[in-house]
């Protein structure tokens, strides 16, 4: 019995420096020798590149902050009390207990459901009780009567 195995190529979406320079070298390889490739086209072409290059460091780095600032915000939760509108478009409030980093977005476990950080719309902190009695301290601590 023969069976045959298909390879699919998945085209790259993205041009890349790779591409680049391989445009760029084929692009040498067949210049007419008599009327050679303008060497300002070389340099802004080999500009272009460093550029592409540079822009693209920025973007992964961006990228990499902007993940690092999801983690710490998710991760600063626990312990808090926060609110969410949950699929059926009721608010929700809960104890924030843990944190999971594994998908792209950080889950925030709430009343024991996992909740995207992205939907949570409301952060609570417990304050200490204020006493709102009628003594007042003076400005060498004495207390008095108001």
């Amino acid at each position: 019995m023969y069976t045959s195995t298909t390879t699919t190529r998945t085209p790259n979406q993205s041009m890349d420096s790779e591409v680049f320079m391989s445009l760029l070298v084929t692009q040498l390889q067949n210049q007419d020798p008599s009327s050679p490739m303008d060497t300002n086209e070389m340099i802004a072409q080999t500009t272009q590149l460093a550029m592409m290059e540079k822009l693209t460091e920025m973007a992964t780095a961006s990228q990499e902050g902007f993940s690092l600032q999801m983690r710490t915000s998710a991760a600063a939760l626990v312990g808090e009390t926060v609110t969410y509108t949950n699929a059926d478009g009721d608010e929700i409030t809960g104890l924030a207990s843990s944190v999971s980093f594994a998908g792209p977005v950080p889950m925030v476990t709430v009343n024991g459901e996992p909740i995207a950080l992205d939907v949570i719309s409301g952060v609570t902190r417990a304050t200490a009780a204020v006493d709102d009695s009628d003594d007042s301290e003076d400005s060498a601590g004495a207390t008095t009567a108001a």
